[in-house]
């Protein structure tokens, strides 16, 4: 006995929304992937003598190390459904009194060029204060969001106001330039197996954060943060504990980027990391993960990181003014928000 199938015809308003689905899956999987060959094959093709050298290939991976770092931290903030726009504000306050307190434990003046003779364990001392003092920002933003339930917005680029304001009196805004010697040629230009140092910490930042954040129940309670906070609340967990941590991790990883910033440019660079939260929260979203919170990933975020790292690197090897940079920038964070909201949407309508 055969089975009757009844059909019916399509109608071109569900042949348009067949379409849009799968355009959106498209652009939803991998994409950002291929916009980075994309990226590298364009300039390679264009200035391969110097986009493809050794040199500049080196560059890119330390230029993106420090960016990577603090993308890493933006990611744990945005998964929870918040955004910290101080980060490269929070950089710099941490790099100037970790500069200033090696300084004064070297016995040198506040006017001193070039590299002091500081041992380790005053390094030790400096770059633990530019993490304490990052990790006391991220709890200002997270008390101010979790208990205050002040917009993260407005609490963030409040304390980006205050963090670049408070750096600029403490140095008179004036940049530190004198480093430690050791710290400038083991962290800044130092390698290990061939590896620069400063990549070696982003991949072990990066490697610890990964398991953090997918495969311990920390992280999980962050996912939860950003896609059902009621869920969590129910189920007896300090969601107000939880929320000040996630950004006291943003904090703290900033002070680390700003002991690699002080290696890496033996300066503290005050002026230097205006875009900061503009290149994290591109690089964020473009690895995929959800300005709306509860999707994202680590690994998604390697990626996105080097969007911007290449895009003004290319631009500055093809002689594009500095202004077309940030016009280049901003177009690429619209793009991801509005790839984000397409993806966003066709989840609702599966």
């Amino acid at each position: 006995m055969s089975k009757l199938t009844i059909s019916r015809a399509v109608t071109p308003e569900e042949k348009a929304i067949g379409k849009k689905e799968q355009f959106t899956r498209l652009i939803g999987g991998g994409w950002i992937f291929i916009l980075l060959i994309l990226l590298i094959a364009i300039f390679s093709f264009l200035r391969p003598e110097y986009f493809g050298s050794r040199y500049n290939l080196s560059q890119l991976t330390i230029n993106a190390a420090i960016l990577l770092v603090l993308s890493v931290g933006q990611t744990w903030v945005i998964i929870a459904a918040g955004i910290d726009l101080s980060v490269g504000a929070v950089l710099v306050f941490s790099s100037v009194v970790s500069a200033q307190v090696m300084l004064a434990l070297a016995g040198a003046s506040g006017s001193t060029f070039g590299t002091t003779d500081a041992g380790w364990g005053i390094i030790a001392i400096g770059s633990g204060v530019a993490v304490f003092a990052g990790a006391m920002w991220g709890l200002v933003n997270g008390f101010l969001v979790a208990v205050a339930r002040i917009p993260a917005l407005i609490v963030t680029l409040g304390t980006f106001g205050m963090a670049l304001g408070l750096a600029q009196i403490f140095s008179g805004g004036v940049d530190v330039r004198a480093m430690p010697e050791k710290l400038v040629d083991g962290l800044g230009s130092g390698n290990l197996a061939g590896v620069p140092m400063l990549v070696v910490v982003a991949i072990v930042v990066v490697l610890v954060a990964a398991f953090v954040l997918h495969l311990t129940r920390f992280g999980l309670h962050s996912f939860a943060l950003g896609s059902n906070l009621e869920a969590l609340r129910r189920a007896g967990i300090n969601v107000r504990s939880r929320l000040i941590a996630i950004y006291m991790i943003s904090g703290a990883l900033a002070g680390i980027a700003a002991v690699m910033s002080n290696a890496r440019f033996s300066t503290t660079t005050i002026s230097g990391h205006a875009m900061d939260n503009l290149g994290t929260i591109s690089a964020v979203v473009l690895g995929g993960t959800s300005l709306f919170g509860g999707i994202g990933s680590v690994a998604g975020t390697v990626i996105g990181v080097f969007i911007p790292i290449i895009l003004l690197n290319g631009f500055v090897i093809l002689g594009i003014p500095p202004f077309w940079q940030t016009v280049a920038m901003g177009a690429v964070l619209i793009l991801a928000v509005w790839i984000d909201q397409l993806k966003r949407r066709a989840r609702q309508r599966g």
